[in-house]
């Protein structure tokens, strides 16, 4: 349930509507200019703060790429300490990086993965040095309308639709959903497997502005549970829910929105202790304790800690984590999937714009 508004913040958002306006039609008119490019250039963004799925839309979009083309991703990396123009690899720290761009380096590290907060030099950067790249992918570039992408795909949260929201900082937009005029795809995330085709049929009269704009349905799709460290204890698995009622789970998060995590894992787990963090947080070593109290503090004696990708990928920094707390340390990846006919329409889709405009 969304937490409620308080109204003395209405007179602050009508504020950022009028700015953020403004510098939409300075775009819009050409009085502040784009730059286009001669490859295609995929933009996966949304206009609403907090996790709506763009890693893991960007990975499916990866995943379906690369066996074709020769793909790059940029990212701005969000809260990492450098700056300017870097490439990620597998053995980049989050400082350096941001904890996304590195999870995706090293889930696929035959692709390009660069941070760069400005678009137009990291993509110049990554064609000079890179001339064989066929497409780039812009992680969360749909304000950033420097760039005029071929393709812009705009998520929105099904449970928080951005048509149902308000700006900032009295809702959680930042811009006016108006602005999903300029994207060619729109896709619902974090939708309910089971929903009925009249709803969907509802939401996408809702969500599409033009009549060739194409919405999307996608659902999280979790996989089974990785060692976040080496040596972890192989019998930690999820299982069918028949051994349920004497498993017990802590789980720790620091994304935007860990509640599919939490609802997923009571399916397995009789027992759950959440650990919330903020998004994107940068464990210390006093979270790592409290992490150990809890996992100590927990009866049952069938028990496992359980992070996000993102989570894991900061948890690996640590040296001094104890070994008897990392072989219970286990992360769940989360992936996408499309629902119903909705998978190849989206696939065909991306193919054909990246082999058009190859």
């Amino acid at each position: 349930m969304e937490p409620a508004r308080n109204p003395l913040l209405w007179p602050f958002s009508i504020l950022f509507r009028l700015v953020t306006a403004i510098r939409n039609i300075l775009y819009d008119k050409g009085i502040i200019s784009s730059e286009e490019f001669g490859i295609p250039v995929i933009c996966i963004g949304n206009i609403t703060v907090g996790g709506t799925g763009k890693t893991p839309h960007a990975e499916y979009i990866i995943s379906l790429l690369r066996k074709e083309f020769s793909v790059a991703l940029l990212s701005r990396g969000y809260m990492r300490k450098s700056t300017g123009f870097r490439y990620v690899t597998p053995s980049s720290s989050t400082a350096d990086s941001g904890d996304e761009p590195l999870q995706i380096s090293r889930k696929f590290p035959d692709i390009v993965v660069a941070v760069d907060s400005n678009r137009i030099n990291g993509i110049k950067t990554i064609l000079r040095e890179h001339p064989g790249t066929d497409v780039i992918i812009l992680d969360d570039g749909f304000q950033h309308r420097k760039v005029r992408p071929g393709l812009s795909i705009l998520l929105t949260d099904y449970g928080r639709l951005m048509t149902r929201d308000k700006l900032l900082p009295y809702g959680k937009l930042r811009e006016s959903p108006n602005q999903r005029i300029r994207a060619g795809v729109i896709v619902v995330t974090k939708t309910p497997e089971n929903i009925q085709e009249a709803e969907k049929l509802a939401i996408s009269d809702e969500l599409k502005t033009r009549e060739n704009q194409k919405v999307f349905f996608s659902a999280i799709a979790y996989s089974g549970l990785q060692p976040v460290f080496e040596n972890a204890d192989p019998g930690n698995q999820l299982t069918n829910g028949k051994d349920r009622n004497e498993r017990a789970a802590i789980i720790v998060t620091g994304i935007a929105s860990p509640d599919p995590l939490i609802k997923y894992l009571g399916k397995h787990f009789s027992e759950i202790r959440h650990l919330r963090f903020p998004d994107h947080h940068n464990f210390t070593g006093g979270d790592i304790e409290k992490i150990r109290m809890a996992f100590e503090e927990t009866a049952m004696t069938n028990k496992i800690i359980i992070t996000t990708e993102k989570d894991a990928v900061r948890f690996r920094e640590f040296s001094n984590i104890a070994g008897s707390l990392k072989k219970h340390l286990y992360c769940i990846p989360a992936g996408v999937t499309f629902l119903n006919d909705d998978k190849r329409e989206f696939d065909k889709l991306i193919l054909h714009y990246a082999r058009k405009n190859k």
